[in-house]
């Protein structure tokens, strides 16, 4: 029971982390301009840097939920949507700018499947 204990708060660390580094590091400090693009082309050029700003904003939003463990299944079913709907669309809307190309959907598939994993599977084994 331990060990599921460990892995489930690492997890969660890890999770919340790549909420965070995605949210402030790439969008809120704008480190990585290649976002703005995409919201650019997915959303409009107009307001694409307030818009990739209020992404980065929600972004950081949901690192803190995820580490507050409030609603834990509720934020881990967000999570699984908003991974899910984002990608698809930068699938289809922008693939020449994804890190990965198309790739890169592969990779939300693991990582909402970790989310899964660790809220609906490790998490019961712990209560």
């Amino acid at each position: 029971m331990q060990t599921y204990g460990a892995l489930h708060l690492l997890l969660t660390f890890l999770i919340a982390l790549v909420w965070l580094v995605n949210g402030f590091v790439c969008k809120v400090l704008g480190l990585v301009p290649r976002h703005e693009e995409i919201v650019a082309r997915i959303l409009g050029e107009t307001y694409a840097d307030r818009l990739t700003l209020a992404i980065g904003a929600s972004e950081i939003f949901m690192a803190i939920w995820i580490l507050t463990r409030i609603r834990s299944g509720w934020n881990a079913s967000t999570q699984i949507v908003v991974v899910l709907v984002m990608n698809t669309l930068e699938l289809f809307l922008a693939p020449d700018l994804l890190l990965f190309g198309r790739m890169n959907f592969a990779l939300a598939l693991g990582f909402v499947s970790i989310v899964y994993f660790n809220e609906f599977v490790l998490s019961e084994k712990l209560d």
